[in-house]
């Protein structure tokens, strides 16, 4: 079970780092590539695509991050961030800006931690 838990998180932790190298341009590389490996990650790590995600309203999906183990919160507040701010750069829409914001407030709230590429990100999308 513990090894369970913890591959998981390793997984959580992984899909977040793919996009945070996306969001700061390190998406070089063949685009149907990128995006298979954006889809495979979004299954193992949510067990749905993205729009599916996308259409789930955000207290509902805050209740599925709640329903995990309670060390599982901050890895998946922070990937739930990155994904909608990543989608978002994508497709600028109200919605994935707004769920971006809620889920790094979420990710800061429950961490204690003081990232300040977090905040910026925040600050930029309260801006647009």
């Amino acid at each position: 079970m513990i090894h369970d838990k913890d591959y998981i998180i390793r997984i959580v932790k992984q899909f977040s780092e793919f996009l945070s190298k996306m969001i700061i341009g390190g998406n070089s590389g063949d685009p149907a590539e990128l995006q298979r490996i954006f889809d495979t990650n979004m299954n193992d790590t949510l067990k749905m695509d993205f729009e599916s995600l996308a259409s789930t309203p955000t207290d509902e999906i805050i209740g599925m991050i709640s329903a995990k183990d309670k060390s599982h919160h901050i890895p998946y507040f922070e990937l739930l961030g990155n994904l909608f701010y990543f989608k978002n750069k994508e497709n600028p829409t109200p919605d994935f800006a707004d769920k971006a914001v809620t889920f790094y407030e979420h990710y800061l709230r429950t961490s204690g931690v003081f990232s300040m590429p977090i905040v910026s990100r925040i600050g930029e999308l309260k801006k647009a």
